[in-house]
């Protein structure tokens, strides 16, 4: 006590009274009721009493006593908390690397509450903030926390400042360079329930915990996952992590969970990653279709009724070839494909794209209610629909039998744009297997047309005009090489709709993609009759000045290859700052924290009681997106 009282008359003048009892509080040898009775209320009585300004709060930082730093990086998060000018006066008085430095310290305290002060600082659409932070090494600093610290509420602080973080483009690449195997290693695998095993039965894994964590660190991994093809290289590659997230997903699916936002993170993670797969894995040019790509369009691949999953790496992919080849007509037609040849476990990066991972998909079509979710599921599926090579048509395939078309037809009746955007643009490029195709026409054309506009006029869905050209171009799909289904295109009165937007619509992509549709349909001279028996003609299906097309001299069309943002302009995470995120009644240090067999007869498109993209100028190229 004698130590102590020296102690603290040596700082008599150094702390204003507000820093001077919160000391005592801490150091003072005495029986927890009389520490207690020194509340803020009392300091506030004190006739010294007045509020440290910021400048005392940062050189408090500096402090050595220890209680000094950790109160005065309190008082800093809480004097940060949706304060951007404070956060700005912060870093031009160079309180950020003070803080930064403090990541490091031994004591518990200090550190957590360093932490805490850098996460509301990183917090909000001022990126100077951020870049701060990196400057002076906070991110490796924040890496280093995760993996010394055992307490979870510091695991907590960590990722959610790293999330905020890994909203600014330029952070992305350091973020990955510098935490992605810890974020992996120290967070998604243990969390995800991968590769932990149950008390009971050593062979079953346990289901994942969706902790404040997880959910920081996913929504960390799914902003780092749009910033290119470099960013989802090395995400694909991370050992454990596209294993852990399917895991992931599969134990939401199983438990009927999956409207939670790591759910969401999770596909949307998975849907970015599978973003031109078939493009940017390595040898990715030995799957390519053969020359004869238009055969192999009217084929799916016919899956055995007892063949086991292989997304848990159980099978082999030559096992799954050698099967899918063996089988009628591709043995016949396809036997010079260059099928890959693996004789180890289907793991890693191959997980993506394996034809098991579209019943997982489907299920939270089916089961979510969450609309970034569905989208992102709806995403991923397009995106492994598309491309030439031979997953695509697998992947295709194994949607038609596994009787995920008619969940995403009954998703075209979302009054959810994006939903419908993505559902849509699936569609298209499930459509390129011609039996899907005929299915499709037969049992989504309706659907497509309900969603469009007339004229001028929109639905009542009012959808953006990207989402409308989507669907235009999914319908475009559906009837290109297939009068028939131009014939339920026009039996349904369709044709009055795609004139109006031809004639009058204010957009110029609409206009040409309606165009476009109507000159495939007059093409058909078998189906003129109907059409003039329905007083159309010749007028009716010329393109406006906007809708005319241009050939390039190259002789190829054209496609405009929309991709959707992983996040709006100006926004901090993903989701804004959350009320029920929030910490604290105002009295104190606030926390702020940061703000998815064929079918063949009508009957199988039984529809849920539940609710539930491009400009092209003649045949595109399947359309990818990122979320």
């Amino acid at each position: 006590s004698g130590y102590d009282d020296a102690f603290m008359a040596q700082l008599e003048g150094n702390l204003n009274p507000f820093f001077q009892a919160m000391c005592r509080a801490q150091t003072l040898q005495i029986p927890h009721k009389r520490s207690s009775m020194i509340s803020l209320d009392s300091i506030r009585r004190d006739p010294r009493w007045r509020d440290p300004n910021l400048h005392e709060v940062i050189s408090m930082l500096r402090h050595p006593m220890d209680p000094v730093k950790s109160n005065a990086a309190a008082y800093l998060q809480h004097l940060c908390y949706e304060n951007d000018l404070i956060k700005q006066e912060v870093r031009q008085l160079n309180g950020v690397p003070i803080l930064v430095e403090l990541l490091d310290h031994p004591k518990a305290e200090v550190h957590r509450k360093a932490c805490g002060a850098l996460r509301n600082i990183s917090y909000g659409k001022d990126h100077n903030n951020k870049m701060a932070i990196k400057s002076c090494d906070g991110i490796q600093a924040l890496v280093r926390l995760l993996r010394k610290s055992s307490s979870m509420e510091v695991k907590e602080l960590a990722t959610g400042t790293l999330w905020n973080l890994s909203s600014h483009e330029p952070l992305k690449m350091t973020i990955i360079n510098q935490g992605l195997q810890t974020l992996t290693d120290e967070i998604i695998i243990p969390h995800s329930g991968w590769r932990r095993r149950d008390s009971v039965d050593a062979s079953k894994p346990l289901s994942a915990e969706w902790t404040t964590v997880f959910k920081n660190t996913t929504g960390c991994l799914r902003n780092v996952s749009s910033d290119g093809a470099e960013a989802r290289q090395r995400l694909r590659e991370s050992e454990g992590l596209v294993a852990a997230l399917l895991h992931a997903l599969q134990s939401a699916v199983i438990n009927k969970d999956a409207d939670n936002k790591s759910v969401e993170n999770c596909v949307c993670i998975l849907r970015n990653l599978s973003y031109h797969v078939h493009k940017e894995i390595p040898g990715a040019e030995r799957f390519q279709e053969p020359h004869a790509v238009h055969l192999m369009r009217t084929v799916g691949h016919q899956k055995k009724k007892n063949e086991p999953e292989c997304c848990a790496g159980k099978r082999p992919k030559e096992e799954w070839f050698s099967q899918g080849w063996k089988n009628g007509f591709m043995e016949r037609k396809y036997s010079t494909l260059d099928l890959p040849k693996c004789a180890e476990l289907i793991k890693g990066l191959d997980l993506l794209y394996q034809p098991e991972v579209v019943r997982l998909y489907l299920s939270l079509l089916t089961c979510s209610h969450n609309h970034n979710t569905l989208e992102a599921a709806a995403g991923a599926l397009q995106n492994l629909a598309a491309g030439h090579w031979a997953w695509s048509s697998y992947i295709r395939a194994t949607v038609r039998k596994e009787k995920g078309l008619p969940v995403l037809v009954e998703l075209l009746r979302s009054d959810v744009d994006k939903v419908v955007r993505a559902v849509a643009i699936a569609l298209r490029n499930l459509a390129i297997d011609r039996r899907n195709k005929d299915l499709i026409g037969n049992y989504a054309l309706r659907d497509l047309v309900a969603n469009l506009p007339c004229g001028q006029q929109h639905p009542v869905k009012n959808l953006e005009g990207d989402t409308v050209v989507s669907v235009l171009n999914t319908i475009y799909e559906i009837i290109t090489d297939n009068p028939e289904n131009a014939r339920v295109f026009i039996q349904g009165h369709a044709v009055q709709k795609l004139v109006a937007i031809n004639k009058s619509s204010q957009s110029a992509r609409e206009t040409k993609a309606a165009s476009h549709v109507l000159q495939t349909i007059w093409a058909y001279k078998e189906l003129r009759h109907t059409l003039t028996k329905a007083g159309w003609n010749k007028s009716h299906f010329k393109p406006t000045a906007s809708g005319v097309t241009k050939k390039p001299k190259n002789g190829k069309q054209n496609s405009d290859d929309i991709t959707l943002p992983l996040m709006e302009k100006n926004q901090d995470v993903y989701s804004t700052l959350e009320s029920n995120d929030r910490v604290g009644d105002g009295k104190g240090p606030v926390v702020e924290r940061d703000a998815l067999q064929a079918i063949s007869e009508r009957k199988h498109f039984i529809r849920a009681g539940r609710p539930a993209v491009g400009l092209m100028d003649n045949k595109p190229p399947p359309l990818d997106s990122w979320v």
